[in-house]
Parts: structure tokens; sequence; C-alpha cells
């Protein structure tokens, strides 16, 4: 009898030593200065950008072909946070979208924005299953939407209408374009478009200037067009693409067009996971 007093006060106290580094650690995660956070994940040949605003507010733009995305999120979440609050799906292409499949298995998310564009393949099939058992709300991404996230904002840039439901031959074109907005900063997303999207929204004065941008299609010759990039005119340009990938990304023409305008080009099959922390004025990056 006395030995199972003795378990019992040990699980209690155990318990309360438990509760009590629970409760330090989000006192710690609370007090974090308050910075904008932009992960350019190095998740091999695709896309996958992991945003946490400084009220905390997270979001998640593409997760690139696989479960690797699993260990990426959480390096940069506490172990106890199983909630994203929205993911965003430039567009469904497995090397974008591969790994939403296996987050939405793994996290409660509370919305997500994407076109609705039909596919007909198995994985999209299992992605439209997942968002429906999701009870996530589903927002259908049209240009002049804003989506606020504390002191920070996305402005959604094209597509110009939508396209739920519809069925088209190029896929990446049918990418969301969007910027971010945190005070004086902003970040350009491009997902896959290819130069005569670009065009478009040169041609219809969409105001494109932004700090750092997310350069189009992994860097290939599909994007990135010189007037594009002019009307852009970013200080840094981030390339997402694997190592010594099969379709040779970045290409030598992207890369002479971002050299010609003296922007500093960060890649993730050479610098690895890219962080970029704004307070707002001010920005900075780190690769590890």
């Amino acid at each position: 009898m006395l030995d199972k007093n003795k378990n019992f006060v040990f699980y209690i106290l155990a318990g309360l030593v438990c509760f009590n580094i629970l409760a330090w650690l989000a006192v710690w995660e609370i007090g974090k200065p308050k910075f904008l956070e932009v992960n350019f994940f190095d998740i091999g040949q695709g896309d996958a950008i992991f945003i946490q605003t400084p009220q905390r507010y997270q979001i998640l733009i593409d997760g690139g072909p696989n479960s690797a995305i699993l260990e990426k999120l959480s390096q940069e979440m506490p172990f106890w946070d199983r909630t994203i609050d929205l993911i965003i799906l430039t567009h469904p292409e497995h090397d974008h979208f591969g790994g939403l499949i296996e987050v939405l298995k793994r996290y409660k998310i509370d919305y997500i924005l994407w076109t609705g564009v039909l596919r007909e393949t198995a994985e999209y099939k299992e992605w439209k299953s997942l968002i429906q058992k999701e009870g996530a709300e589903i927002i259908i991404a049209k240009s002049g939407q804003v989506i606020k996230a504390g002191d920070a904002h996305f402005n959604i840039l094209y597509p110009f209408e939508s396209l739920e439901d519809q069925k088209l031959k190029n896929i990446n074109n049918t990418s969301i374009v969007n910027n971010l907005v945190f005070r004086e900063n902003s970040f350009l997303f491009t997902g896959d478009t290819f130069k005569s999207v670009e065009r478009k929204l040169v041609n219809k004065g969409v105001f494109l200037e932004s700090d750092v941008l997310k350069v189009g299609h992994h860097g290939s010759k599909t994007s990135s067009s010189e007037e594009f990039i002019e009307a852009v005119c970013p200080k840094i340009a981030i390339i997402q693409c694997g190592k010594n990938n099969r379709y040779g990304h970045p290409y030598p023409e992207t890369l002479a067009i971002l050299k010609k305008y003296d922007i500093k080009v960060l890649r993730t099959d050479q610098d690895g996971d890219i962080k970029i922390v704004s307070d707002g004025v001010n920005y900075g990056f780190s690769n590890f």
C-alpha cells in the first residue's frame, strides 16, 4: 500500500513539473520579439514557404513534393502546436501540393486559399477529399482579395477571375500571385506563373514592387521576364529548386537578368533553408 502511495505522489509531482515546463515554454514563445519571419524551405525540387507574423499567425504557401515538409515545420513550430491558420496552394502540381497532403493529415487548418481549378490525378483527388474532411473554410482566390494576418496582410493579385471548376491545360499559369505586406516591407510570391501572366500583370498596371521576390517556376526561363523583374524591382530574389535537378533550374537566362539589375540571389539548392526576418522597416536574412 505504501509503495502505491509513493508511486501516486511521484506521478503527481512529475505531472506538475511537466505542466510547469510547458507553461514556461508558452511564456517564452509569447515573449519573443515581434518580427515577421518568412522561411523559404529547402524542400528539394518544389516550393514550400512558412510565414509567421508578429501576432503568431502561421501561413504555409505550398508544401513541396513530399512529407519532408513535416520535419521543416517541426523546426519552426512549437512541438505542442498542431494548428496552421492558413494554407495557400498556388496551384495543384505535385512539387507544390504533394507535401500539403501530409500536412492535412497531421495539422488542423483553419483556412485554405486556392483556385479550385480541376485536375484528374489521383493526388488531386486525395487533396479534394482531405480538404472536404478537414472542415477548414475554403477561399477561392481572385484578384482584389485582402487577407489580414495581424499587422501583416496578403494582397491577391492573380488570377484576375475565379478559376473554380475550370479545367485548363497550363496549370502553372493558374498559380496564385500574391504579395505579403508588413508595414514598409513586402514580399511577392509568384508560384510557377509564366511570362505571359507576368506580362498581363505589368500591362494591367498591378503594383508589383517588392523588397523580396520568390522567383517564378524555380528559376526557369519560362518566367522572370526582364519587364517583370524591372517592375518588381526586388532587393532579394529567392529561387527554390532541388540540387542537380533534371530540369536544369535555375536557367542561365534568368540568373543573367537578376544579375543585370544587381539583385541579391539566394537559392535553396545552394544555401539551404532561407529565413528572412523583418521588423516592418528593416529586414535581414540567414541561411542554415
